[in-house]
This record gives structure tokens, C-alpha cells and sequence, in this order.
């Protein structure tokens, strides 16, 4: 990990936030508890234990692994329904297949993101590639869930894959920093990633040592998550870890820094840097649909059962 990188990072352009910007404080750093999904791979639930009204538009964010499968041991989920959001599977290391009842399907590897907006409904299965099942090897990602607005929630479903050399690549003004703009933009330079909904999502290397402070707008919220490392968040430098999600409060700026030192096994600090502009609607949320209100809910399940978020296919590559 990472699987996209530069050599020299001061080639890149370089981003910080304005003298002046008001920093936004920590309000909170929570401690992902872990679990599992689909058919069993593990899984560390990011958002758990915070109020929604700082996640907003963000729903849910599993880090899945980072897992080194032995012979026969990579997983996937079984078929399964979305309606009202979007999903961004995020995949770090390893690779992972995917497959549509509308026919559509697609791989991503090392550094790419799959970016489903499940809109009216849709049906579809996440796999490992058999080579991966037969050799094992390294699995880390992630899954995001952005919610959709009312007006978009009933769309017809769309797909993007980005490929890792896609994302937009900054740096620090010390170079110590790698900043991925997979979607958004932060200081004006825009990633990959077309949102229904106004967020920035960036995945952030930093060096021992080394501190980024990046202009945040002032309307979207700001999260940071630990894939990996150890540092701190906010000027006030509140510890993190791997593992876990700092929430920060009102500003327009955002600081994380490394420390000095880190495990023999994870050189640098690895961290999700996310922000959104809340939508702020009612939401019902139950398994795997989104909507706004319990008779939306109910009728999400009514047409999943009825067959109306399509069917599976009788002849499909993943998951026979």
C-alpha cells in the first residue's frame, strides 16, 4: 500500500490552505469496531458511533481488509439489491470483479475505483477473480455510500470506473505529503470522480513527520479516517490510529500530521480525507436501500421481491 504513487512528490503541484484560514477543530476521534460482510471477508465499520448529522451525506464506510488470503480463502458478496445512493468501492491492493443484472460488469485493481449510483435499483455481485481464490495474495480497499438527494434517488443507475493513474496527484509544499483526489476537488484542482453530490474524497500519504494543512470548504463537513499509521489530527494535535475517524467541526481549513515515528510494517501515515455538503433530508435507511421516508422504504423492498430492480442473470461469470 499505496498502490499509486510518484517518486518525487515535488513535481507535483502543491496545495495548502491560505494564511488566515480558520481551523477547523476535532470534535471527536472514534474507534472502528470490526466485523464482516458478504460472504465472510473482515471488515472495520469507519462511521460507527457517530451522529449522522456529521456524516451527512455519508452513510457508511467499510475498510475492507487489509488481508494477505491464503490458497482458496478470497471472498466476495453474494447478489444484492442498492436503490437511492451511490456506492464507491475504493480497491487499494488486490483486485475485485463485479457484475450487473443490466449487463454490466467490470474488474478494478490496485489504485482503481468503481463508482455505482444505484438510483431506481439494481442488482449486482462483487467477487475476486478466480486466479485470486486459486493463488491468494494481499485484499485492502474500501466501500463508501454517498447518499443521494430526493430528486436523484429514483435516476437510472450509472456506473464509473476510474483507473488509478486517473486520480489527481498533489503534494505538500515540503513534498511530504501525496495527496489522491479520487473525487472533488480541493484548492481547485478536480479529480476523476463525477458526484450527484457535492463531496471531496482524497486518499493522503504523509511521511513521518510531515503535517498538511489543506483549504476545506466551508460547506461541507470534514472527516478523516486511518487506514494506516499513526499521527494526529486538528492544531490542537489529537492522537489517531489506525483504525480510526477523526470528525472535525466548522472552518476552512484541515490539518493532519504524522509522527516521527511509525510500525516497522507501516512506514507511513495512511488517511481518507472526506467532505461533503449535507444534504440535509429526512432518511430511512434499512440494509441495502436508502430513501427518505418508511412508505419509500417499504416499497423498495416490495419491488426488490417483486423482481422489479431486475433479476439475475441466468449465465453470468461471477458467483455461479
Amino acid at each position: 500500500m499505496p498502490a499509486v504513487t510518484v517518486e518525487n512528490p515535488l513535481t507535483l503541484r502543491k496545495v495548502a490552505a491560505p494564511i488566515g484560514a480558520a481551523a477547523r477543530p476535532v470534535l471527536a476521534v472514534t474507534t472502528a469496531p470490526g466485523g464482516f460482510e458478504g460472504e465472510g471477508f473482515p471488515v472495520r465499520r469507519a462511521f460507527a458511533g457517530i451522529n449522522y448529522t456529521y456524516l451527512d451525506p455519508f452513510i457508511m464506510m467499510d475498510q475492507m481488509g487489509e488481508v494477505e488470503y491464503a490458497r482458496g480463502e478470497p471472498k466476495g458478496t453474494p447478489w444484492h439489491p442498492h436503490r437511492g445512493f451511490e456506492t464507491v468501492t475504493y480497491l487499494i491492493d488486490g483486485t475485485f470483479e463485479h457484475q450487473d443484472s443490466n449487463g454490466g460488469g467490470g474488474s478494478i485493481q490496485n489504485g482503481d475505483t468503481q463508482w455505482m449510483t444505484a438510483g431506481a435499483g439494481i442488482l449486482h455481485i462483487e467477487a475476486p477473480p478466480e486466479s485470486l481464490v486459486v493463488s491468494g495474495g494481499l485484499f485492502h480497499g474500501l466501500q463508501l455510500w454517498v447518499n443521494l438527494p430526493a430528486s436523484d434517488k429514483m435516476m437510472a443507475p450509472r456506473y464509473q470506473d476510474i483507473r488509478g493513474g486517473q486520480v489527481q496527484l498533489l503534494t505538500s509544499p515540503d513534498g511530504g505529503a501525496l495527496l489522491r483526489v479520487i473525487a472533488g476537488e480541493l484548492d481547485g484542482h478536480e479529480g476523476p470522480g463525477i458526484t450527484h453530490t457535492p463531496i471531496t474524497m482524497i486518499h493522503a500519504t504523509l511521511r513521518p513527520g510531515a503535517e498538511i494543512t489543506l483549504p476545506w470548504r466551508a460547506d461541507f463537513n470534514g472527516l478523516a479516517y486511518v487506514l494506516a499509521g499513526r499521527g494526529a489530527v486538528g492544531t490542537d494535535r489529537r492522537p489517531v490510529h489506525k483504525g480510526q475517524t477523526a470528525v472535525f467541526g466548522d472552518g476552512g481549513s484541515l490539518t493532519v500530521r504524522a509522527d516521527e515515528h511509525q510500525d516497522s510494517n507501516t512506514p507511513d501515515l495512511e488517511v481518507v480525507l472526506l467532505g461533503g455538503r449535507p444534504i440535509r433530508e429526512p432518511m430511512a435507511h434499512y440494509g441495502p436501500f436508502v430513501m427518505n421516508t418508511q412508505e419509500e422504504l417499504k416499497r423498495a423492498f416490495e419491488d426488490f421481491q417483486g423482481g422489479r430492480l431486475g433479476t439475475i442473470p441466468a449465465v453470468h461469470g461471477i458467483g455461479e
